[in-house]
């Protein structure tokens, strides 16, 4: 085993990390973050995270969670005042022994450059090298899944020697079998989320709904989550909640206003942590490639994704609610773009064949 500076010089006092910048991602770093505590227990631990997954940090394997400022305005400009305003605040609230990037942009490791962190680890990518101590090949990491690819970023002694797939184990009831230990045997919301105000569910059974995806490429068009929540209402009689962000609310709104798909508005209610209630009592969660979807197993809700231009072999939600994916493999799937670069008279098909019937 290769020995890291970190490992030469002692374990690490004070560690700072980089925390994803979107709400799946941060999900699946959470076996890295696991292992990082387990590794360094009496080492300080920060994320510094942007404002909108702050509510998703794991703060029982963490000391302390700082909230980088916000971009005033969408120039060259405005962008490198809030880099520097970052860096600022991060070497005022250091010093930092060990430094991780999780994110691969350059930007990540120049606020760590810049706020005097003395050991920093990364991926090279986006011509950061120089800005490592510590940078590790892209390539080898590319072609796994992103929770993998987060935890190789772990200092050599603090890696595990289990893979991934086993972090939570075999759940009961599967076609494997009895439930086989995991690391970890369940996500408890309520400790590593105990600033959220959960959203208590409704009386009787009900599913959620989660329509939104930030890229068109990963959206199921709106008739037919409508056609599907119809088949579910008219085969169960269950109520569906829908959930999201103020981005959904106008999907939302116009599915809750027929009657017969007995669905309710319930997007915008709270932070993304404050779903964790709702997604841990449901009879099961269907949603587009999301984030949301990532909450929602993380919370122990059985999940249904329709699946769009995403790699579902990089970017698979990984539990401990159980995961079934539908996806319709065309020959340019998987693009993993945001947007779809095909004629309009084929545009997204990778999502419009796969029906609501299935």
């Amino acid at each position: 085993m290769s020995t890291s500076v970190v490992g030469r010089a002692g374990a690490p006092g004070r560690i700072l990390v980089r925390a994803p910048n979107w709400i799946g991602e941060q999900v699946l770093a959470y076996p890295f973050f696991h292992y990082l505590r387990h590794a360094f227990p009496r080492a300080h631990i920060t994320a510094a995270c942007v404002p909108w997954v702050e509510s998703v940090q794991f703060r029982v394997l963490l000391d302390e969670v700082v909230v980088l400022p916000k971009r005033e305005g969408h120039s060259p400009l405005a962008r490198l005042r809030a880099i520097e305003g970052a860096a600022r605040m991060l070497r005022k609230a250091g010093p930092w022994d060990l430094g991780v990037c999780l994110p691969n942009s350059l930007s990540s490791a120049w606020i760590m450059f810049r706020a005097g962190v003395r050991v920093r680890r990364g991926y090279k990518r986006d011509g950061r090298g120089m800005l490592l101590d510590e940078g590790l090949p892209w390539d080898a990491a590319a072609s796994t899944h992103r929770a993998e690819a987060y935890v190789l970023l772990l200092p050599p002694e603090a890696r595990p020697d289990r893979p991934i797939e086993e972090f939570w184990g075999t759940p009961p009831g599967n076609d494997l079998g009895p439930g086989l230990p995991g690391v970890a045997a369940r996500f408890d919301p309520s400790r590593h989320w105990p600033e959220a105000e959960p959203i208590d569910p409704p009386h009787g059974p009900y599913w959620v709904l989660a329509p939104g995806s930030k890229a068109e490429s990963r959206r199921w068009p709106e008739e037919y989550f409508a056609a599907l929540a119809r088949l579910i209402a008219e085969e169960t009689g269950w109520t569906g909640i829908i959930v999201g962000g103020p981005g959904e609310g106008a999907v939302a709104l116009r599915l809750s206003k027929d009657p017969g798909l007995k669905l309710l508005d319930w997007t915008g209610r709270g932070t993304v942590a404050s779903y964790w209630r709702l997604f841990a009592g449901a009879r099961f969660t269907v949603s587009n490639d999301s984030g949301l979807a990532h909450v929602a197993s993380l919370c122990g809700s059985p999940v249904q994704i329709v699946w769009g231009a995403g790699d579902p072999r990089r970017t698979k939600p990984l539990g401990p609610g159980t995961v079934r994916i539908a996806f319709n493999p065309v020959p340019c799937w998987p693009c993993e773009r945001n947007t779809c670069s095909q004629p309009q008279a084929t545009q997204v098909q990778c999502l419009r064949g796969i029906l609501p019937e299935i």
